[in-house]
């Protein structure tokens, strides 16, 4: 369960009640409304960790567990998925309800990343989606998801980017504060307040830890070798590297 001191932050707050509406269609209208680029964005963290069959995997901010899931399909691999809101975790659970021969292999556990309920070095891999936006301390946050995995594993994430300047970030820009929002409006109040949170909260996450400095991040949590790969004109960015 969330601490009362790790809810009491704002950004925390903001993030329990925005997840909070999305699980019922969140695997539909997450590929829809980025175009399909979220799936796509989500397999290149998955082929990321080059897992293998015996390991156990740590997927944070796991969500409706599309990611555990993956990884499930692809390396046969055993996942726990973890996630701060418990409506996205019933979303996985009904999820997995339709694929009982994953479910077999997925834990879900409901927790925040800053405080992982794990011990030391107890998973070969760790993956995590979507997450320094919502967090207060992002280095302290990774060396905590650094902490929990064994030394040579990988840790591999996938975040919003922000496109090259001036044409791609000029159109990125008039999508997030006009077309996602007016697309959001379509699938109900929750959407509609995805969509006006987030180009700002991208945006947000780049002036405060631009990517230079969470490669740096990266670096002083223990995770060495660190690569990037910018998808979609920069509008996706999986990072990996392993622990050291």
């Amino acid at each position: 369960m969330a601490t009362g001191e790790a809810v009491a932050s704002e950004r925390k707050r903001t993030a329990l009640a925005l997840f909070a509406g999305l699980p019922r269609r969140y695997d539909l209208l997450s590929g829809l409304l980025s175009f399909g680029q979220d799936p796509r964005w989500r397999r290149a963290l998955v082929e990321a960790v080059a897992a293998h069959a015996g390991d156990r995997v740590l997927d944070v901010a796991t969500g409706t567990a599309l990611v555990a899931r993956e990884l499930v399909k692809r390396y046969g691999c055993s996942v726990v998925g973890l996630d701060q809101s418990p409506e996205m975790l019933a979303g996985a659970r009904r999820a997995l309800e339709r694929h009982p021969e994953l479910a077999t292999r997925i834990e879900l556990v409901e927790g925040q990343a800053e405080r992982l309920p794990f011990a030391e070095g107890q998973f070969d891999h760790v993956t995590f989606t979507y997450l320094l936006r919502y967090v207060d301390d992002p280095g302290a946050t990774l060396a905590e998801l650094a902490r929990v995995v064994k030394p040579g594993g990988r840790v591999a994430s996938l975040e919003f980017g922000l496109p090259d300047p001036p044409l791609w970030r000029a159109l990125w820009r008039i999508y997030t504060r006009i077309g996602l929002p007016a697309l959001g409006r379509l699938f109900g109040q929750p959407w509609d307040e995805v969509g006006r949170f987030l180009g700002p909260s991208i945006e947000d996450l780049y002036e405060r830890w631009p990517l230079e400095r969470q490669l740096e991040l990266w670096g002083q949590a223990g995770v060495a070798r660190v690569r990037v790969r910018r998808m979609s004109l920069g509008g996706g960015v999986v990072i990996w590297g392993k622990r050291s």
